[in-house]
Formats: structure tokens, sequence, C-alpha cells
């Protein structure tokens, strides 16, 4: 498995990693540990994220949920690479951030991940902003900040969906690498639903399944994403 970690950031109790992933299906998942509670944004590829909270896919814009030492494996069954932002904390300073969080109980997670929102998207650019900016101060705030988000919507959203299957995963991780390419571009439902060799409706329903959303809030979010990169 090719994985390529540089660390951006870090401070008493926290930090943040730029990692770079280059394994496709004929590299074989292995399991992992995390060595902290770890929040990671995907920025870039699609892979299959498998843990003790369950199993999903992670799309760009997908939040990946880890717990302190629970085990873990990540595969790339039908696309090659991805790149994430890493943000690794301390259970004390979880904890003491969770403190401040209103309505936050938990300090685990009870689901594998978050699928891409709309209301995460400045965080995120913020953050992909900051890796092409040589100030270091401004990953606290945001590390601090995406915490508080992300810990609001897992209290608001606890159950846990279904596993999509295998064939499901192949189709919508080809539709994944043509909206990253084409997001510019005019991308009609039945278009992708052709690119995944499936009905629109069946489409529709399977991809809302896998990556959280529509393809047309998806292809949106993407958009926004990027649009706010430039802005910043």
């Amino acid at each position: 498995m090719g994985m390529r970690t540089h660390t951006l950031a870090s401070g008493l109790g926290w930090s943040v990693s730029d990692v770079v992933c280059t394994s496709g299906p004929h590299d074989r998942p292995f399991e992992e540990q995390h060595p902290a509670v770890c929040i990671a944004a995907v920025m870039q590829g699609s892979f299959q994220y498998r843990t003790t909270q369950g199993a999903a896919t992670l799309a760009p814009g997908a939040i990946l949920l880890g717990n302190h030492r629970h085990c873990f494996e990540c595969g790339h069954d039908h696309a090659i690479g991805d790149r994430c932002l890493s943000f690794m904390f301390d259970p004390g300073l979880f904890e003491t951030t969770l403190a401040a969080i209103p309505g936050v109980r938990a300090a685990s997670f009870t689901m594998p991940r978050l699928p891409p929102m709309m209301a995460l998207t400045p965080v995120l650019a913020a953050a992909e902003l900051a890796c092409s900016e040589d100030e270091p101060g401004a990953w606290e705030e945001i590390a601090l900040d995406l915490v508080g988000k992300v810990m609001s919507i897992v209290a608001e959203n606890r159950h846990s969906p279904s596993t999509p299957t295998r064939r499901d995963e192949k189709r919508i991780a080809t539709v994944l690498h043509r909206i990253e390419a084409e997001a510019d571009q005019v991308l009609s439902l039945a278009d992708l639903a052709r690119d995944a060799a499936m009905s629109p409706y069946h489409f529709l329903r399977t991809f809302r399944h896998v990556v959280g959303m529509t393809p047309h809030r998806f292809i949106l979010r993407t958009r926004l994403r990027n649009a706010a990169v430039h802005l910043r």
C-alpha cells in the first residue's frame, strides 16, 4: 500500500497531516489502528472504510470518523488513490472540547463516516487553503472548528445506515471519478446513470445510499468547495 504522510501542523493534544494514498484494486488492505481520535476529511478520490462502527464508501467531502485505539481497514476496491486531511486528537483534549459543544454527550463515534455536507464546506475550504499557505496558527482554529461542526452533526444523526453492496460501490466509484474531473460541466442524471449501467431511478437511489446525498447535491457541493477555495 503506497502511503505518503506529511505533518502540516501540531500542538498540545492535536495534529493534522496531509495523507496521500496511491493504492488500487490490486493492493490488499490490512488492519490498522487509530492512535488517537481521528476526524479525516476526504479531499480527493474514494475508498472503502471498514471499522468497528460499520463500513462505508468515502467520497470527496466525506468525513472519516475513527475512535481512539479502534482497528480499521481502508481498501481501494474500485478506484486508485485518495487524499485526506487527517486530524488527530488526544482523548483528553477531545473530551474537553466536546464539553463546550451544546447537545453533544458521547465522546465516541457510533458511525463510520459523515457524508459530504454543505455545512462542512467552509471549514474544508479553509483547510484546503491552509495547505498552500505558511500560516501554522490557522490550523488549530480549523481543527477545533471541525470538531465542533462534526460532533454537532453526529449528535443529530446517531443511526447507522445499511452497508451498500460491493457491486453498487464499484458502479458509484466510476461516477464519482467523473464528477471530480468534470464538476464544472453539465452532468445530467441520465448520463451519470449510463456510466453506472443503471436506470436513472435505480442510480439515484443507489448513489444516495452509497454517498449520502443525491448526485445533484454532490455536484453542487463539489463546485462550491472548488469555488470557496478560489475565493479564499
